[in-house]
């Protein structure tokens, strides 16, 4: 075979990303022509970077590629998360200042399951007896009340490394303000304790709101030495398998940081999976021409959606992660830990292919938050799981390949399936195996209905207007049937749906920014400098950070503002072009804050003053660019076979065509009709229409019920 690695004289450069779930592993490298080789492994729970390696290692051999032809790796992980919602951090402490000991346990008096007399609030990350109180004060305009004493700070010192901690998180008041006293309690445990991993609010979230700003910097602690091991763990088998480029991580709200600042602020990657997959669709649309969509991300573990309005995805910087649902705070009610970082309005529940199907007390049928994940996995996997799944569920409705998966990778055996979600589920609900498997599928589809109503309807948006795009392993065989209980008249499945998230990575800048609170009306923003001077003084800390992790590169900037109505307790984030004058730019902001205020709550507010909460500075670099065609292998027609598939009571048991995704005619063909492929199944059921669009689309038109 011809080298692909040489071009036009010299050795072509390799970019590589992946994206690690609680159940699959998924691998692109690509050049800047496209993606040219993808792959899909089990995740490795007792060590993720194996996986990653191995993964890598077996894509760049697809490519008969060198590792030292790699010129970057770009990474999505679930680490930070699952560290979270597993209760797997670290064992950490919380210094306060004195009177705020009960920040956390107090939080904002928000319960979710307002009428269950026997609801258990959440254990709280940081319990009290390892909160440690310090006699000191700054007020709100950076004034020291009361001063900080060295006796004290020996005092601090002694009593967390009394505890024997992992991780300290510094949260004083007012600290947003003047952060003296929090860097001087830092600067003393680094030095008494070298290896303790120290967390400081003025640096995690310098910004007023005691609670949020104690929880961010303590989750930042909870998960920074677990982050910290796989980050140090993935960077030296990187370095053992000679792969030279450097390994950047995503975001939560979009962008890429370098692994180092990953590791000193895991809180702004909790989210980094779910933020690669709405980057994936946003990049793709842009290509259809498709300006509006729903976007449906279902994996192995869980399902994501968010919205995609005339081509952009909206943000939040208030997030809640590990209750019910995780997704912005206004919605959820106060189930999980709230964080306050720049986020992609993801909404995100505990249901996925891997999740497991169970019976609660009262006899009804549930399905997750619990998985199987990777290991022991699914019961049709073979590896020693024994409790009924989504996936098997979907296996007995005959909607999987009966006899492997993911090109054959990964064994599939039916028999143990049936027998376990017969024992467990069939047999006690008195139903026989197929309806009490489609039940699974209708119950999984209106858990990700809540997920999909969190970003659409209840951000006053018509899902009716948008299209539905599904990718994740599982998402395409769920979507067509979802769409039609929303509403929803076109689903756009893309090429390699499985491994999308992965592409997103490639498609993604570098991400630099910088925030200062500042409460102010709006319009004193204009007033002398003070807006220019604040800019400014972003501006020079991005591009110093920027050249410390990714050396020199030329930067684009936008500016985001934190913004409400005065008396509001929550804010809006709205974007303005970096480069208007001061006084366009505030009129701007504001008119955008008003309209996203009409749209997600019905209404603006007459006569009432606008607050500007905090400035963002965003500084990007050069654009990356991933060709998502390229992933598309040739349209070769397979041979058509057929297998029995159950579409309801009403329907039972039909035959469905099964064909790959090339055999899908540009003229539409009527369903059932099941398209398998290296990396998913899509499900087109009876009365919907399939066809292929020249991006490599399987478009699903889905009539109304």
């Amino acid at each position: 075979m011809t080298d692909s690695r040489e071009t036009k004289g010299s050795r072509a450069r390799f970019r590589v990303g992946v994206d690690v779930g609680g159940t699959f592993t998924d691998i692109v490298v690509a050049t800047g022509a496209g993606a040219l080789a993808v792959r899909k492994i089990l995740s490795t729970p007792e060590d993720y970077a194996a996986g990653v390696i191995a993964g890598a290692r077996f894509a760049l051999d697809d490519l008969g590629a060198r590792a030292e032809d790699v010129s970057e790796v770009v990474h999505a992980t679930t680490v930070a998360t699952n560290a979270i919602l597993q209760r797997a951090g670290a064992r950490c402490a919380l210094v306060t200042t004195a009177g705020f000991r009960d920040v956390l346990e107090i939080g904002r008096l928000r319960i979710p399951d307002m009428f269950n007399l026997f609801y258990d609030k959440r254990p709280v990350l940081v319990p009290r007896d390892r909160i440690v109180e310090v006699e000191e004060r700054i007020n709100h305009r950076a004034e020291i009340v009361t001063a900080l004493a060295e006796d004290e700070i020996e005092r601090t010192v002694a009593a967390v490394m009394a505890m024997e901690v992992e991780a300290v998180a510094i949260c004083l008041i007012n600290s947003y303000a003047n952060p003296a006293h929090e860097h001087a309690i830092a600067a003393a445990l680094r030095t008494r304790a070298p290896g303790l991993e120290v967390s400081v609010s003025a640096d995690v979230l310098p910004r007023a709101g005691e609670y949020e700003r104690t929880s961010t910097t303590a989750i930042n602690a909870y998960v920074q030495p677990t982050v910290r091991r796989y980050i140090d763990s993935l960077a030296a088998q990187l370095r053992r398998d000679r792969i030279p480029g450097p390994l950047l991580i995503m975001q939560s709200g979009g962008g890429l940081m370098g692994a180092e600042r990953a590791a000193r602020e895991p809180v702004s990657m909790i989210e980094s999976g779910p933020a690669a997959g709405v980057l994936a669709a946003r990049h793709f649309m842009a290509g259809m021409g498709l300006a509006n969509a729903v976007t449906f991300d279902m994996g192995g573990t869980t399902a994501k959606a968010s919205i995609i309005e005339n081509g952009k995805f909206l943000k939040t910087t208030e997030y809640e992660v590990g209750g019910h649902m995780s997704a912005t705070t206004r919605l959820t009610g106060g189930g999980g830990y709230p964080i306050t970082v720049p986020a992609i309005d993801v909404a995100e529940v505990g249901a996925g292919g891997g999740s497991i199907v169970w019976l609660d007390s009262g006899g009804s049928l549930r399905v997750g938050p619990r998985s199987a994940g990777a290991a022991p996995g699914p019961v049709c996997y073979g590896a020693g799981g024994e409790r009924p799944t989504v996936t098997d569920a979907n296996l007995v409705l005959g909607y999987l390949n009966p006899v492997s998966i993911a090109g054959g990778a990964i064994e599939v055996r039916p028999e143990p399936a049936r027998a376990a979600l017969r024992a467990e589920i069939a047999r006690p609900l008195g139903l026989e195996l197929a309806q009490a498997a489609y039940g699974v599928h209708l119950i999984v589809n209106s858990e990700m209905m809540g997920a999909i109503r969190a970003v659409s309807t209840q951000r006053g948006r018509d899902v009716r207007d948008f299209a539905l795009v599904a990718f994740g392993g599982c998402g395409p065989a769920h979507a067509a049937r979802l769409a039609r209980d929303m509403g929803i008249g076109t689903v756009v499945v893309p090429p390699s749906p499985g491994l999308f998230s992965a592409f997103g990575l490639l498609a993604t800048d570098l991400e630099f920014q910088r925030a200062r609170t500042l409460y102010a009306e709006a319009g004193t923003m204009v007033e002398g400098s003070r807006l220019a001077e604040i800019l400014t003084a972003l501006e020079t800390e991005i591009e110093a950070e920027s050249t410390r992790e990714a050396g020199a590169a030329s930067l684009t900037f936008e500016v985001w503002a934190d913004m409400r109505y005065e008396g509001q307790s929550f804010d809006l984030p709205v974007a303005a072009p970096a480069g208007l004058p001061p006084e366009a730019m505030v009129e701007s902001l504001v008119e955008r804050f008003e309209a996203e205020h009409e749209s997600t709550y019905g209404h603006r507010g007459r006569n009432e003053r606008v607050v500007i909460v905090a400035i963002r500075l965003i500084g990007r670099g050069a654009s990356a660019s991933a060709d998502f065609a390229a992933g598309v292998r040739e349209r070769t027609v397979e041979p058509e076979s057929r297998r029995d598939a159950w579409f309801g009571p009403d329907l039972g048991w039909t035959p469905a065509p099964v064909i790959g995704r090339g055999s899908v005619p540009a003229g539409g063909r009527e369903g059932p009709l099941l398209v398998e492929e290296y990396d998913s199944v899509i499900v087109v059921p009876p009365g919907c229409t399939a066809r292929s669009d020249p991006s490599g689309s399987v478009v699903i038109t889905v009539p109304p019920s």
